[in-house]
Order: structure tokens, then C-alpha cells, then sequence
């Protein structure tokens, strides 16, 4: 006889791989950001399909970082199915701000948890899962949702629970190992995704926008002259935004455009992909 699996809703796909390691077997996982190539994760709509899955949930995990998918539709999920446990990835991880002036040094301010209780989460960076270390504090509050669902497996799940935390410390010391000895750990990128890996590893991200705002001539200029300046001749962009300014200023600088992507489903494989791609356009 099968057991019924737990279905544990998720908002974006790297969590689908947080769940389904730490679940295994006992586990099923419908993702609800599900970006076609070149659409933006920032105004996606889910599908009738979709929502459909909400209600024969017991879990959804939700990001917690005021990722726009949320803000807009996380009331509604919950009214869709008011019996299911809702688990906040983000307790527990510190939230930061990032300012960027154009040539100037990055201002991260950071929120513990009793900001975090006051903050509408706007102007707060939602990218919290692509810091390794965030990434285990998110998979734990997984663990702590799947206990409290499923206590007899308990056993089984911290198992898990331990191997993958294992591996996100091996691929966080494979990352420090990968930018050491680079006396130049600054990169330029479409969009802000990165800041909080940036501040976990010393990398500075110089954004080319910023707030969904396309940089004027001004900021172009400054961009242009910074990437002179400090010899940059990558611009990384990811696959789920136009990449017209990041091309233009490219061409500008005799460099290329390299592509990674924030939301990839097989998680470790991917920031270890995208540690490497950084490193390599470093001095």
C-alpha cells in the first residue's frame, strides 16, 4: 500500500529542491513561480492549474522575503485553503537592504527579527536563497514544517535534513576556496539579484538597475567608466530579463554577457555554477 504523499506547495523552484531533499519519498512538490524563458518572476500570474494545487495542500513554504509573487498573491493562497500549515523560509534569516550609487561602495542595512516584524518588506532585497548560509537556515524551517505534518517520520527527515546541510557547507567552502586569492571581487549585473551572496563572500555587485529602472545616460556613463576602470569585461545577467542596456554597455566595454539564473531548480549545482562564472570574470 502506498502512503499518501505530503504535497507541500512551494512559490519558487529552488525550494521545490529544499523540500524534496529533505522529504524524499514521502514527499510531492508543485512549484508556483514556474517562469517561462524571458518572462519576468516579478509579475507572474499563476495558472487555474496551479491553484488548483493549493487546495489539496497541507504544506506551502512560502520565500518570506517580500518576493513580489507573494506580496500579491500569499492572502489569497491562504484563503484558498485555510487547513494548510504555512512555513516562513525566511525565519530566522537576516534580512538585508542594499543601496547602490552609481561608483560609489555598496550600503547593506540589516533587519533582525523584531524590524523584520515591522517591515512591509519593500526595499528589502527577496533574493534571501542564494546565499548558501541562507539557504540552510531555509531548509531547516522545511524540516520543522515536515515534523510538524509527519512526527513519525521524524528519523527520516532529520536524516536527510543532515546530508543536505552537509553538502550546502561543502559547496559554501568550495565557493570561499573559489574566490580566494581574486584581489578583485567586483562584478557588474543587470539586476541586483545577488547582494546577499555578494555580502557572504566579499563580492561587490555594481547593478546596471535598479528598483526595475533602467539607468539614465548619466548612470550608462558611470557604468561604462567603472567597468573601465576596474577592467570588468563580464556583465551578468539572468535569462528571466531583457538584456538590451546590459548588450549596449558590453559593446561599449569589448565584453560579453553571461547569463545565470537565480531559479534554478538543482540548487547546489547551480550556485556553484554561478561561483564560478563570477570568479572567472575577476582579476
Amino acid at each position: 500500500v502506498s502512503e499518501e504523499k505530503i504535497r507541500v506547495v512551494v512559490s519558487i523552484l529552488p525550494q521545490a529542491e529544499f523540500v524534496e531533499r529533505v522529504g524524499g519519498d514521502k514527499v510531492e512538490v508543485p512549484v508556483m513561480v514556474i517562469v517561462p524563458p524571458g518572462a519576468s518572476p516579478h509579475t507572474y500570474e499563476p495558472t487555474p492549474g496551479q491553484l488548483e494545487e493549493i487546495s489539496k495542500a497541507e504544506i506551502y513554504a512560502k520565500v518570506g522575503s517580500g518576493i513580489e509573487f507573494e506580496l500579491a498573491w500569499m492572502d489569497k493562497i491562504i484563503k484558498m485553503n485555510e487547513e494548510m500549515l504555512v512555513v516562513d523560509c525566511a525565519r530566522g534569516v537576516k534580512f538585508i537592504a542594499a543601496r547602490y550609487k552609481y561608483g560609489e561602495a555598496v550600503v547593506y542595512y540589516e533587519y533582525n527579527e523584531s524590524d523584520k516584524a515591522k517591515s512591509d518588506l519593500k526595499g528589502i532585497d527577496p533574493h534571501i536563497w542564494l546565499s548558501p548560509a541562507n539557504a540552510k537556515v531555509m531548509v531547516e524551517n522545511i524540516y520543522e514544517g515536515l515534523i510538524e505534518i509527519d512526527p513519525q517520520s521524524k528519523e527520516y527527515y532529520k536524516k536527510n535534513l543532515e546530508s543536505y546541510l552537509s553538502e550546502l557547507d561543502k559547496v559554501d567552502d568550495e565557493i570561499i576556496q573559489t574566490f580566494s586569492g581574486k584581489k578583485n571581487k567586483k562584478i557588474i549585473v543587470f539586476h541586483p539579484t545577488w547582494a546577499y551572496f555578494a555580502k557572504d563572500y566579499g563580492i561587490e555587485q555594481i547593478p546596471i538597475e535598479e528598483g526595475g529602472k533602467e539607468p539614465t545616460a548619466e548612470g550608462m556613463r558611470n557604468l561604462i567608466n567603472q567597468a573601465k576602470e576596474y577592467n570588468l569585461k563580464v556583465i551578468f545577467a539572468s535569462p528571466e530579463f531583457s538584456t538590451q542596456s546590459a548588450k549596449a554597455i558590453a559593446n561599449e566595454i569589448d565584453g560579453e554577457v553571461v547569463l545565470v539564473s537565480p531559479l534554478e531548480k538543482n540548487y547546489v549545482e547551480n550556485i556553484r555554477k554561478v561561483a564560478r562564472a563570477f570568479a572567472g570574470a575577476m582579476e
